[in-house]
């Protein structure tokens, strides 16, 4: 009897123990970022938020959810675009999960589904447009891969925030190219402001000549202000000036010669 009452003790101490370990394990924890979806013998219960909460044990299952943005970065591939012309292009997504439910029940691996399709999107609008477009429109380009993966993925429960295209290589051929395109662009934009300053200048001569031919006394005025600048030249040159008008004061002793 006294084996028995011992046995008896052993095995309600043994319960107990038992009893407690399953209630502490059944208290859950969740933090404020995390979401936690609770399921009924595998059916869907209810979703829980942050704090303490108690899950049944044997019968509930708790399944944790991290509510925070996540970054996802589409690895560097090789795009042809609508002009055939191979460029490498890497981006970076920016999601969160808004539905903690959907994304358990109705997807396997949310981060690697949004990860593929964000990949599969880039290579569709890159291929629908010219090299030319998809590097001045970077911003445009990134806007429209959102929509489509943002359209598909809200099903699961995810909120595309952002995509954003880090870096797009182009051809060693084709940098030459576009180098030699904007070597001769910026030649035929200097040639073209030269022009334009000689042809002020043009005007500004023709504008001083009028002028200058207004007043008898303005041309030597200026041929004396011409000589001074050139004596302040400590140079051996000799430089003689002959009048304008020269050829009118000989036009006399030509005539006369002649006869």
């Amino acid at each position: 009897m006294e084996s028995l009452g011992v046995a008896f003790i052993c095995a309600l101490v043994a319960l107990v123990i038992i009893v407690v370990i399953l209630l502490f394990s059944a208290i859950k924890v969740l933090y404020e970022y995390e979401r936690g979806v609770i399921f009924n013998l595998g059916r869907y219960s209810s979703t829980k938020g942050p704090g303490v909460i108690y899950v049944v044990p044997i019968m509930q299952t708790l399944r944790k959810v991290d509510m925070r943005i996540k970054t996802a970065e589409i690895p560097r591939q090789e795009v042809m675009t609508k002009d055939n012309i191979p460029i490498l292009v890497n981006a970076v997504v920016y999601f969160k999960v808004v539905t903690p439910e959907d994304v358990i029940i109705k997807i396997d691996d949310h981060v690697f589904a949004v990860q593929q399709y964000t990949q599969a999107a880039l290579r569709d609008i890159i291929g629908n447009n010219e090299m030319d477009f998809v590097l001045m429109e970077r911003e445009q380009i990134a806007e429209s891969i959102q929509n489509i993966v943002d359209q598909e993925t809200r099903g699961w429960g995810v909120d595309v925030e952002a995509i954003k295209i880090q870096e797009i290589e182009l051809p060693a051929e084709m940098k030459r190219a576009m180098a030699k395109q904007a070597e001769a662009e910026r030649e035929r934009r200097a040639m073209i402001i030269a022009s334009q300053g000689e042809l002020s200048a043009s005007d500004n001569l023709r504008q001083a000549a009028e002028n200058l031919a207004k007043s008898s006394g303005a041309l030597h005025l200026r041929t004396l202000q011409t000589i001074r600048d050139i004596a302040a030249d400590p140079s051996e040159k000799i430089v003689l000036f002959l009048p304008s008008d020269i050829s009118k004061a000989l036009e006399p002793l030509v005539s006369r010669k002649e006869e």
